[in-house]
């Protein structure tokens, strides 16, 4: 059975602690992001959707809503559903960005051709449930990822 969004930031926020909501949005993009160039599969099936402030998991913000700060005790992900090759892509992905800000964070997926593929004809700071797909992630990064 695939671990859940709630999975992966139940492990991000074991790992790290606790951070704000959009440092843990932006998390989760990547590892999700990375997982599908390095592993070839997704971690969680729960769409990422193109929001005016970077890519976020509705399902993850609809808990985490009302706060700044997410603790480990606001996710009830259970982190044992993910495999050794999850950890270690997470692994990888906050020993990367995680001394970045959330704001840093944010900028980056600002430039980044998935989130701006999918905010494609929308007014700047509009909502938008506009999907980011998992082949948009899977084709950028992989060219990132090829040129080094």
């Amino acid at each position: 059975m695939m671990a859940t969004v709630f999975d992966v930031a139940h492990y991000i926020l074991e790992r790290l602690g606790s951070m704000s909501a959009m440092k843990l949005q932006k998390f989760v993009y990547y590892a999700q992001a990375w997982s599908l160039v390095w592993d070839e599969r997704p971690l969680f099936e729960e769409d990422i959707e193109a929001w005016p402030n970077g890519p976020v998991v509705p399902d993850l913000y609809r808990i985490h809503s009302e706060k700044f700060l997410v603790s480990p005790n606001d996710v009830k992900g259970d982190s044992c559903r993910l495999d050794n090759v999850a950890r270690e892509t997470i692994d990888a992905v906050l020993d990367f960005y995680g001394a970045h800000t959330a704001q840093w964070l944010s900028d980056l997926t600002h430039q980044e051709w998935p989130w701006l593929h999918a905010r494609q004809g929308i007014p700047h700071g509009t909502r938008s449930h506009t999907i980011i797909t998992p082949a948009s992630m899977h084709e950028y990064y992989s060219g990132l990822f090829d040129n080094e």
